[in-house]
């Protein structure tokens, strides 16, 4: 029997796609490039997921072969062996791909897993004293060139960038990730009845094209630079 920590997830099928049994689905990978290398792959059923925080897999990992690729709208389109019709595709509707763990591509020492951050406290280490943002509940890789770490905060839910330059420490043993976040960077991705994270967007989207934008003192000044 095997465990949702013996898995390491790469997409989140959708729905069907086409006429030829091809599926949509979700990234979750940080390397969708290494779909070209890998032709065997395995299906999991959603509720053996990390967050439903269960101890063994409800259902026996399905083992499937790649036959076709190709990147779509933020996602990515799936062609499976012996899955040649709509009928077939809207079976795979909800499950995981996945490969195991031993298997994942080896990280340099001062990478990670965006994936493993699930579950962690953010710390905003910027000031004097740190302060505690929230628990990491997922991450938005759609968002930009820049992942979005999603927090459930005291207020709700946060948005931040998992930008290096504001990543100072990351303890997966600890469950402990650390950031330097510009200062009111917080307050203005928090939930807001006005503008609810109208302006996060934006600021994904843009915070990873200038080395200017990094420099930013506070949120005031990195809105500034991004000309929002």
């Amino acid at each position: 029997m095997t465990t949702p920590e013996d898995w390491v997830w790469l997409a989140h099928i959708r729905h069907t796609q086409g006429r030829k049994g091809e599926v949509f689905a979700d990234i979750l990978t940080d390397f969708p490039e290494k779909f070209v290398e890998r032709k065997r792959l395995w299906l999991l059923a959603d509720s053996a997921s990390k967050s439903a925080r269960l101890t063994t897999a409800s259902a026996s990992p399905r083992e499937v072969e790649l036959n076709a690729h190709w990147l779509h709208k933020g996602g990515i389109v799936l062609h499976f062996a012996g899955v040649d019709s709509i009928s077939a595709a809207e079976t795979l509707k909800g499950l995981i791909l996945a490969i195991p763990r031993s298997e994942r591509a080896a990280l340099a020492e001062d990478e990670v897993y965006t994936g493993d951050l699930i579950g962690c406290a953010l710390v905003d280490v910027a000031g004097t004293v740190p302060v505690t943002v929230g628990e990491i509940e997922s991450v938005d890789r759609t968002a930009g060139p820049v992942a979005l770490l999603v927090v459930e905060g005291e207020a709700g839910e946060v948005l931040i960038p998992f930008a290096k330059s504001y990543l100072r420490k990351v303890d997966l043993k600890a469950k402990r990730v650390e950031m330097a976040l510009p200062e009111g960077l917080v307050e203005l991705n928090a939930p807001s009845e006005v503008k609810p994270n109208q302006l996060t967007q934006e600021t994904i989207q843009k915070t990873a094209q200038g080395k200017e934008v990094h420099q930013a003192k506070d949120a005031a000044d990195l809105f500034n630079k991004l000309e929002i």
